[in-house]
C-alpha cells in the first residue's frame, strides 16, 4: 500500500465516518477503485502464503479492510478532543463527582452492548459475505428511504412548539438500548453507524445536534472496540503487509478530516436535517448501479 492509497483511504474514512452516508461503504468502494480488493493470497518474504491467526490465507482485500478499521483511531482522537469536556464529565461521573457524567457513561455503555455482542457473533460472516459493492448499494438505498421517513417524523414532532427536548444524559435505559440495537443494523456495510444512531437519538426525542453528539460519543466506544479487536485478530498479518508509515499517515489524515467533518455536521443537521444526505445516498446508489452495469465495478 502506497502513500497515495493511505491518503485517499484516510480522507474517505475521516470525512465519512461520522456523516450518515456510511464510511464502510465508501471505503469498500475506494478499495475497489484503488485496486486493493484482490482476493489473491499475500506471500511472506519466504514465498509462503501469509495467514491470519484463524489460519485463513490473508489477501490484499483483507489487509485493506483491516487498514480501514485501524485508521479509525485518527477519527476517534478527533472526536475525543472536540468533545473532551463530555469525556472528562464521564470520567468525573465514574469517580462519583458528576451525576450527569455517570448517567451519560451508563447510557453509552448500554448503547454499546448490543453491537459488542452482535459484532463478536457475526464479524466473520459479515466480512465474508457483505463486504461487496452490491450489499452496499442495497444499504445505501434502504437507508435513504429510512432517513426520509425519520425526517418527516421529526418535522411533524418539531411543529409542536411547546414540546420539551431531553438532553442525552436524560435518556432512559430503554432509549439507550434502542440506539444500541439500531447500531447493530449498521453492521451491514453501506448502512451507516452514524445514521442509525442519529435516528435512534431522534426516536429518543433528542434535537438533531444532541442526537449527533450522542452518536459521536458512542462512536468513541464502538470504533475503539472495533479497532482493538481487528488489531488483536489480524495485527501480526497487518504488520507484515502494511508498514507503520502508511498507517500513521492514514490516521493523521483521518484525524484532520474527521475534525472538520464533525464540526460541520452538527451545524448542517440543525439547519437542513437528514434529507440532503438521503438524496446523496440515492444518487450514489444509482451511480454505482450504472458502474456495475457498465462493468467498471464487480
Amino acid at each position: 500500500m502506497g502513500m497515495l492509497d493511505a491518503f485517499v483511504l484516510g480522507l474517505v474514512e475521516g470525512i465519512t465516518e461520522f456523516l450518515p452516508i456510511s464510511s464502510t461503504g465508501h471505503l469498500i468502494l475506494a478499495n475497489s477503485f484503488l485496486g486493493l480488493d484482490s482476493q489473491q493470497p499475500l506471500l511472506t518474504s519466504e514465498g509462503k502464503s501469509l495467514k491470519n491467526p484463524s489460519g485463513e490465507a490473508y489477501t490484499m482485500k483483507m489487509a485493506a479492510d483491516s487498514y480501514a478499521i485501524i485508521i479509525q483511531f485518527g477519527a476517534i482522537l478527533a472526536v475525543a478532543l472536540l468533545y473532551r469536556n463530555s469525556v472528562l464529565q464521564m470520567f468525573m461521573g465514574l469517580a462519583g463527582r458528576s451525576k450527569d457524567g455517570l448517567k451519560l457513561a451508563a447510557n453509552l455503555f448500554v448503547a454499546f452492548l448490543p453491537a459488542a455482542i452482535a459484532g463478536l457473533m457475526l464479524h466473520d460472516f459479515i466480512e465474508s459475505n457483505l463486504f461487496g459493492v452490491r450489499p452496499v448499494i442495497a444499504a445505501l438505498a434502504a437507508g435513504a428511504l429510512l432517513m426520509f421517513a425519520a425526517q418527516k417524523f421529526y418535522d411533524a414532532r418539531a411543529s409542536d412548539k411547546s414540546r420539551a427536548y431531553p438532553r442525552m444524559e436524560d435518556m432512559t435505559v430503554g432509549q439507550a438500548l434502542l440506539v444500541g440495537i439500531l447500531q447493530c443494523v449498521a453492521m451491514w456495510p453501506g448502512t451507516s453507524r452514524s445514521m442509525m444512531t442519529i435516528l435512534g437519538g431522534y426516536a429518543a426525542g433528542l434535537r438533531p445536534a444532541e442526537a449527533a453528539k450522542f452518536s459521536f460519543l458512542l462512536g468513541l466506544v464502538t470504533l475503539t472496540a472495533a479497532s482493538l479487536f481487528k488489531i488483536f485478530k489480524d495485527g501480526e498479518a497487518i504488520v507484515k503487509t502494511i508498514s507503520i508509515t502508511p498507517l500513521a499517515f492514514g490516521m493523521a489524515v483521518a484525524f484532520v478530516s474527521s475534525a472538520l467533518s464533525v464540526s460541520w455536521l452538527v451545524r448542517f443537521l440543525t439547519r437542513r436535517g437528514l434529507a440532503p444526505f438521503a438524496w446523496y445516498r440515492l444518487a450514489l446508489a444509482a451511480a454505482l448501479c450504472a458502474l456495475l452495469y457498465l462493468g467498471y465495478l464487480k
